[in-house]
């Protein structure tokens, strides 16, 4: 098992290569949580997210041999980018398995470091055997997400800065996919001027690594925002070092990783990716747990795409009675409309989108279907308008 000396072998090795993120103070988790709560900002690593530091030490230790051959790895995502990348740096052949599925951006982003791309395979699984053969048939080394002592070392580098910037924390809380920052994070944790908790983070639809702890079947699977720690096969060294030195791993559901997501852009103006946002998620599903300590958080991933960050702003905004979508039966008669706005731009709302039908779904020929989107500044004041228009008409909220 790797030890604390090799974490911070890996962190003089990569100084240079990679960005030593800052670690801010969230004032808005502080006062949500009654703790002290710092973000390490890893989001803002060249690629966005945390990978760089495991595939940035491993790449550094190749043989000059290794180097010659080149390398492969299997990713989706961040992992893929890392050693694109770090390859580039060094020179060194990369090659990258990515499931078929895999949205063209990030494709598109792997390639630009120079990567060979081979789209293989339905699932990880299948894009893993593709690039184990690749490895073999090439005579390449394979380059593994989270299940490599280099790798795990490297990512361990987070933590360390994060001592070291911030030297009274009491507790780490950091997402759980394969398990390497985890286990890297808990190794660097025994290095701190203190004893040190740490927390790993699944979401609830693939919560691997806490079954394997358990010692119960793993079963996992569906879809999450939080595509980033859906694994279903954790790391064999993570779960060593995790069963050793980490304190309980948490789970988190599919909401709570959505209204991390959505705090972290409006509090801290920090866009992160769902998985990156699981360590925020769990401060705000299990307060108890840390009320009163001092906190050390990853962010550990920016990329989400466009389209899905503004879904879950939306989502969590409906959730929260920011926006609000009203039906409205009223009568089929002039000046109705014009009516209803005056009494919702009056109460202080904003209307976003409206709807109005006469022929489908109207109670009656003398009637009419309104449906209007308002958005509110918070939660009580979209209850105090619904609770104006409830004076005047038939409105529900759907």
């Amino acid at each position: 098992m790797i030890g604390l000396s090799d974490v911070r072998d890996a962190a003089a090795r990569i100084l240079g290569t990679i960005v030593r993120t800052p670690t801010i103070r969230s004032e808005a988790l502080s006062r949500l949580t009654k703790a002290e709560v710092w973000l390490k900002l890893d989001t803002l690593q060249v690629t966005g997210a945390f990978k760089e530091r495991g595939a940035a030490n491993r790449l550094a230790l190749l043989t000059s041999q290794e180097r010659e051959a080149g390398v492969v790895a299997m990713s989706a995502g961040n992992h893929a980018q890392a050693v694109a990348r770090h390859a580039s740096l060094l020179g060194i052949r990369a090659v990258i398995v990515m499931p078929a599925f895999t949205p063209a951006t990030k494709v598109t982003r792997t390639a630009r470091w120079g990567a060979q791309v081979v789209l293989h395979g339905d699932t990880l699984a299948e894009a893993a055997a593709h690039a184990r053969a690749l490895a073999d048939q090439e005579g390449l080394v394979f380059v593994h997400p989270y299940d490599d002592d280099a790798v795990i070392a490297g990512q361990g580098t987070l933590a360390l800065e994060m001592i070291e910037d911030i030297p009274i924390l009491e507790t780490m809380v950091v997402p759980v996919g394969g398990g390497g920052l985890a286990a890297g994070c808990a190794i660097a944790a025994l290095g701190a001027a203190r004893p040190m908790d740490v927390f790993g983070v699944e979401v609830e639809t693939y919560a691997a690594m806490a079954q394997e702890l358990a010692g119960v079947p793993v079963r996992v699977g569906g879809s999450t925002i939080a595509e980033g720690i859906a694994v279903r096969d954790v790391g064999r060294r993570p779960l060593e070092i995790l069963q050793r030195h980490a304190r309980q791993i948490l789970t988190v559901s599919e909401h709570a990783i959505e209204d991390a997501v959505a705090l972290l852009a409006e509090e801290g103006k920090i866009v992160a990716e769902g998985a990156g946002a699981a360590g925020v998620a769990a401060l705000l599903a299990h307060p108890a747990l840390f009320h009163g300590r001092a906190i050390g958080v990853p962010v550990c991933g920016a990329n989400i795409d466009n389209r899905a960050l503004a879904n879950v702003l939306q989502r969590v905004m409906l959730r929260d009675g920011r926006l609000m979508r009203l039906v409205f039966d009223i009568p089929d008669r002039p000046g109705i409309l014009g009516e209803i706005s005056s009494r919702i731009g009056a109460a202080g709302a904003n209307i976003i989108e409206v709807s109005h039908h006469r022929l489908h779904t109207s109670p009656n020929v003398q009637a009419a279907r309104l449906e209007v989107m308002l958005e509110a500044r918070d939660t009580a004041h979209g209850t105090a308008v619904l609770s104006v228009l409830d004076q005047f008409y038939t409105v529900e909220r759907i």
